[in-house]
């Protein structure tokens, strides 16, 4: 805050100063908002508004993107779901950066006196037919003048408010109060399927919770919690975060084809925060116990270059299965396939003299657009360079979504924006490979049936006070 204030002291409004371009902003017939600037050599542009409600200073707003690319020599923000009506007010601000620095305009206000369709021409809004020309013309917002950013931009973009300084503080938690109070954090409620399979159900339970300053996730089954009857039906389609009407919300039992036998939980800051580029640090103690799988992620905000086999990405900021004979080894870096031996292609691996579970450790990545870096307790243990880029090293040549990435960048699919994901899943098919030892085969179709017929093997490795992904901090800095 003290920074900030000294930045906004140390603004003078001068001739010279660069000029937003101002705003286009439309509502599309029959649902959506469109803003659009042309493109002046931008790097980024963002748009922060409300509808019907004032903005309070540089706030995010009800909506809040940050764009990494022109369109047809515009840059465009878009929201295809919005219900404008006659009269409505979207109270705004934009935000570009043009030659390394950052200008923005202040105080915008734009009152829906027609609409459009999706190719920009008129449409009467009583019968969606197309019209000559609009009623009256689009109002124009308001202006102030632009003034350059007092400090060096950083290459980072995030959903915060404002300009972003190199080594700035985008987000942190520390957990010092209830998640509901923080409003970041939103638990999912479903039943994971593709393309892990993992047999757990997400649930915002007592499993999950926040106490003496830590976030605590911990697995248990799900007849202990409500009994034998809920794992013959479970329908979860009034509260799911996941797909309605498919198996993410909804499952009955029938023969092999059972529900998933335990109760774990995942929360996410899609909401409410995301970034692109910059150092993710997490102080994190693994959980213990045979088939248990910590997430600590980055996932894409909007699957850019698709949604199934993990052809957006996974950034994993760390992750020590369970098992004693895995807990050794640290691994960390991007995803790009579910499948091995791409899954773990690009992944970077650090086997401790102990096991990692046994106490908190500093896990960091730090996301920049030339690479990737690892590091545990401020050790590096892992650097990965896109080269000319992923979709053409031979590591992952046979990832179907690969041809995709060349819409991107080198980074692609890492360069766009992500989310924080911390959450626990147990089993599945894609993390173990077939041993004796494991009570299930990967591409059997009685997967978790026959690990939930083994649970006495594996829950004599469950005890109360170690099985639980502990969280003490979470942080993210502009790079």
């Amino acid at each position: 805050m003290l920074l900030r204030t000294i930045h906004l002291l140390l603004m003078v409004c001068c001739a010279w100063c660069y000029e937003v371009p101002p705003a286009k902003l439309e509502a599309i017939y029959p649902a959506g908002l469109r803003v659009s600037i042309p493109d002046d050599g931008f790097s980024l542009f963002a748009f922060h508004g409300k509808l019907n409600e004032e903005m309070e200073g540089l706030e995010a707003g009800h909506w809040s993107r940050d764009i990494t690319r022109p369109k047809n020599g515009r840059w465009v923000f878009s929201d295809k779901q919005a219900r404008l009506k006659i009269g409505d007010k979207v109270y705004f601000w934009t935000f570009v950066i043009k030659n390394g620095l950052g200008y923005r305009q202040d105080d915008g206000v734009w009152t829906v006196e027609g609409f459009v369709d999706v190719e920009g021409n008129p449409v009467d809004p009583a019968n969606g037919q197309p019209v000559s020309a609009p009623t009256r013309p689009p109002a124009q917002p308001s202006r102030v003048p632009n003034v350059p950013m007092p400090c060096d931009i950083s290459v980072s973009t995030a959903s915060v408010p404002g300009y972003i300084c190199k080594g700035q503080l985008l987000f942190e938690d520390n957990f010092n109060g209830a998640l509901e109070k923080g409003k970041i954090w939103t638990p999912e409620i479903m039943m994971p399927d593709e393309p892990d399979y993992p047999f757990n159900i997400y649930l915002n339970d007592r499993n999950l919770r926040v106490r003496d300053g830590r976030l605590s996730i911990k697995p248990v089954t799900l007849e202990s919690k409500y009994g034998e009857e809920f794992l013959a039906k479970l329908d979860l389609s009034a509260r799911c975060t996941g797909n309605v009407g498919t198996t993410q919300c909804s499952r009955e039992s029938i023969g092999a084809q059972i529900i998933p036998p335990i109760i774990t939980a995942k929360v996410t800051t899609k909401n409410k925060f995301s970034f692109k580029y910059g150092r993710i640090e997490v102080s994190a103690r693994m959980p213990r116990g045979d088939w248990l799988i910590p997430d600590i992620l980055l996932e894409p905000k909007e699957n850019l270059y698709g949604v199934r086999n993990y052809a957006s990405g996974l950034l994993s900021i760390a992750s020590v299965r369970g098992n004693t004979a895995y807990s050794k080894t640290l691994k960390g870096g991007p995803i790009l396939c579910d499948k091995e031996p791409q899954r773990s292609a690009k992944l970077s691996e650090k086997v401790g003299y102990d096991h990692w579970n046994k106490a908190f450790h500093n896990y960091t990545m730090i996301w920049a657009p030339s690479g990737i870096t690892m590091l545990v307790d401020g050790e590096q243990y892992g650097d990965i360079r896109p080269g000319d880029g992923f979709s053409q090293d031979p590591a992952v040549s046979g990832v179907v979504a690969a041809p995709q990435w060349l819409k991107g960048t080198s980074m692609a699919p890492f360069d766009v924006m992500f989310y924080i994901s911390l959450g626990l899943r147990v089993g599945g098919v894609n993390d173990f490979p077939d041993t004796p030892e494991k009570p299930w085969k990967n591409k059997a179709t009685k997967a978790m049936l026959n690990f939930w017929n083994a649970r006495e093997q594996w829950q004599s490795s469950w005890f109360e006070d170690t099985t639980a992904l502990l969280i003490d901090y979470v942080r993210v800095y502009a790079l």
